[in-house]
């Protein structure tokens, strides 16, 4: 099995891709399973397999603790660690060929705490990726864009895992504005030369020293973008996963 950790800031789209991709891989014949790792989710787009819910609560935790919404956040994403031999003895019943699991919306709870590195060893290091995803309502200023592809490398260089940077919701963009983003992420002279063009504001400033840190850094790449409304870019994650896992053998199933 190999385990696909969607992520992304909150907003940016995780479930519904989520829910869209595991609808494309079924329909050309991949087996996949859905782990909701987001014990803070009232509604989800799709019926996950295995469900963090089942063993904490987060009306509970607020309960136990003492706490509000965003404390017992913190506290149920370090009590995922305690309950992940629990949810791994469900997961290994399993025989299929993807893992797709659902992070928790805010993305410092799970990229930025100690329980992420014990749940991505759990789930077996060896056999996962990410899958960043970038809202592209931050996107869309030259140092919006920069802070983006920043906070994405620093989730891929706390969790160390192979990852594919994907510009979701591209359905609400016009052609002209998701060409642009593009082309910042792959082509990082146009990126340069249009925060040269920005306001020569502090953030500017900033901004011109983290894209030299990107490029310094070997960041810029590729980026592709997904919608899961008009179900385009999910053959791309899927491209990319056969990459990373197999060297691009093609494993679907007849």
């Amino acid at each position: 099995m190999k385990n696909l950790f969607f992520v992304g800031t909150a907003g940016s789209g995780k479930s519904t891709l989520v829910g869209a991709y595991r609808q494309w891989l079924e329909g050309a014949g991949v087996d996949a399973i859905v782990v909701n790792m987001d014990p803070g989710a009232e509604s989800l787009p799709y019926d996950p397999d295995i469900d963090i819910r089942e063993w904490i609560s987060l009306s509970d935790v607020m309960g136990e603790y003492g706490l509000g919404p965003n404390g017992a956040q913190i506290v149920a994403a370090d009590l995922m660690a305690v309950n992940i031999e629990k949810m791994t003895s469900v997961f290994s019943e399993y025989d299929t060929d993807y893992v797709l699991i659902d992070t928790p919306g805010q993305l410092e709870l799970f990229a930025f705490r100690e329980s992420s590195n014990i749940t991505v060893d759990a789930f077996g290091k060896e056999d996962s990726m990410l899958v960043y995803l970038s809202d592209p309502s931050l996107c869309k200023t030259p140092n919006g864009f920069v802070s983006a592809m920043v906070l994405g490398a620093l989730v891929q260089f706390r969790l160390q895992l192979p990852m594919i940077n994907m510009l979701s919701k591209s359905d609400t963009l016009s052609e002209a504005d998701e060409r642009r983003m593009l082309d910042w992420y792959s082509l990082p002279d146009v990126l340069y030369g249009d925060l040269l063009d920005a306001d020569s504001m502090p953030q500017t400033v900033v901004g011109m020293e983290l894209f030299k840190a990107m490029e310094n850094t070997g960041i810029f790449g590729e980026i592709r973008s997904v919608s899961s409304q008009d179900e385009t870019g999910l053959e791309d994650i899927y491209a990319a996963s056969q990459l990373i896992f197999f060297g691009g053998e093609d494993t679907m199933r007849d």
